[in-house]
């Protein structure tokens, strides 16, 4: 397989302002034919253009034979959140979409369509109104996915659970599909879900509910041919999305809460990051709390308490069908005092899942504290079992955080990360930067 190289490159900043959340995607994507990078993100008050441009949905458009960058606001002033970021599609006409939520603070998904070819122009916003089904309560996230020639936008909806809208024209116009998963509400939420592939199967990983409520584990599970599936193949439910659906924690485990690994007992398990390659390997990224003891690892880190040993964790899915779980690298205390949970986050390579960056405020290498998130780059030679790592940012005078690799390209590595300070989800400084690398031979 191929890499990227690293050494000596510098990334290149192509928004002043922006930042991400992790539960929707695509939040990056290349059209191979132009080679153009799109990219979505959230501006903040506190960065460049300050209140007047806060809470803008904005697009990234780079063009990567040049280098040049163009933003382009979807919708002014929607919410500053970042978990308002727009996911994106190329649709089969050679236009985008891109769709987006508020933060639960309303009941419409929104989106819009760009001219054909061309992602700078776009046309008028329209919203699916899920009120009539949430009672009010709110919808957060867009998550695009195609099976059985038929689009799909994953979001939590109905009673905080993941829910699906489908559209037979590539995204024109949407209707109510059904909730994937059902349960009782814990805390503020229900499962936080990511996706990944197209086409035939859709794959997810969820959690029960939010971590700092719940003591969640990590399952796995596939939709294929109307049906959502275990790990193993066996059917949960025989249609999904649907009117009724089963609990997530009938799916296949993948790390569950309370069990020993890496030295440690894990609790209040997160999801990261899941990829899927053409043989049908599947590969996720996940994170846990680690504590001496059982009891240890699910303390609350709240006031004086000391702050939570994170890990990151590296699970694969044999074609066969079985799960293996290894240590990947520490993650750090949490990223924010009132989000115990939060890492820097990690990404897979689409093209090749031995490659894996990774957003860590302690050196992989040695273990040592650094004084911000730095981004390495590691590399597994036999499945997750060892990893070789090397740096992408070194010394950095703020924190490098939530990378992601942007699919479109498999001849190229499209790198994406924001930096900066970052003190909530709704207040932060950070610039997006892009480090864009031909893939070479791995030496």
């Amino acid at each position: 397989m191929t890499a990227p190289n690293h050494h000596h490159a510098r990334p290149t900043v192509i928004n002043d302002n922006g930042a991400w959340c992790w539960f929707q995607d695509e939040r990056a994507l290349v059209d191979p034919r132009t080679r153009t990078l799109v990219v979505g993100s959230i501006a903040a008050a506190e960065g460049p253009g300050g209140a007047a441009r806060s809470g803008n949905v904005e697009l990234t458009v780079v063009d990567l034979r040049t280098g040049t960058s163009t933003v382009v606001v979807l919708h002014e002033a929607l919410e500053t959140d970042d978990h308002d970021a727009p996911a994106l599609w190329r649709r089969s006409d050679g236009r985008w979409l891109a769709v987006y939520t508020k933060h639960k603070s309303d009941d419409l998904t929104r989106w819009r369509i760009s001219e054909r070819g061309d992602p700078t122009t776009w046309g008028e916003e329209r919203t699916f109104d899920w009120s009539e089904l949430t009672d009010g309560r709110g919808v957060t996230y867009a998550n695009l996915r195609s099976m059985g020639g038929r689009l799909y936008c994953f979001t939590r909806a109905v009673n905080d659970d993941q829910c699906a809208l489908v559209s037979d024209d590539d995204g024109d116009t949407w209707s109510y599909a059904g909730k994937l998963f059902t349960r009782p509400k814990v805390g503020y939420v229900n499962g936080y879900t990511r996706y990944h592939g197209d086409q035939g199967r859709i794959d997810l990983i969820t959690t029960d509910h939010h971590p700092r409520d719940y003591d969640n584990s990590i399952y796995h599970g596939y939709l294929w041919d109307g049906a959502l599936h275990r790990s193993d193949g066996s059917v949960l439910d025989a249609a999904s999305p649907s009117g009724t659906a089963s609990s997530q924690a009938n799916l296949t485990t993948v790390l569950a809460a309370n069990s020993h690994r890496d030295g440690a007992w894990m609790s209040h398990c997160w999801t990261s990051d899941i990829r899927r390659s053409p043989d049908g390997t599947v590969a996720a990224v996940l994170t846990a709390r680690a504590g001496r003891t059982p009891d240890a690892a699910q303390e609350q880190y709240h006031g004086t308490r000391p702050a939570p040993d994170l890990r990151f964790f590296y699970a694969r899915l044999s074609p066969a069908g079985e799960w293996r779980v290894h240590p990947l690298t520490k993650a750090g205390p949490g990223l924010m005092p009132h989000e115990e949970d939060y890492t820097g986050l990690a990404a897979i390579d689409p093209y090749d899942l031995d490659s894996v960056y990774v957003s860590t405020p302690v050196d992989p290498r040695t273990g040592s504290a650094l004084a911000h998130h730095e981004i390495y780059h590691a590399r597994t030679p036999d499945g997750g079992s060892t990893w070789h790592w090397a740096p992408v940012t070194e010394d950095s005078d703020v924190d490098n955080l939530r990378p992601i690799v942007a699919p479109g390209d498999p001849s190229r590595t499209p790198l994406l990360w924001f930096r900066g300070s970052m003190t909530a989800s709704q207040h932060y400084n950070c610039e997006i930067v892009l480090l864009d690398l031909p893939r070479h031979d791995h030496t």
